[in-house]
């Protein structure tokens, strides 16, 4: 896991065209790297698992059972 930036992570309620925010924060915590996404960087999510993914390499890994 990757140090913190400070602050505090941000609680997401992902949708199939964006995020809702439910608890404000910086960032969001990647499901498998568990690397920092600050919110305007974040690109990929999974609905039905309400997670975050770094990278599209990383979400696809997960999304295919690889991760």
């Amino acid at each position: 896991m990757l140090m913190s930036s400070g602050g505090n992570p941000a609680t997401l309620i992902y949708g199939p065209n964006g995020f809702r925010v439910a608890k404000p924060g910086k960032f969001v915590i990647c499901a498998v790297t568990g690397e920092e996404i600050p919110l305007e960087a974040l690109r990929y999510w999974s609905v039905d698992r309400q997670e975050a993914y770094a990278s599209p390499e990383i979400a696809t890994r997960r999304l295919l059972g690889q991760a």
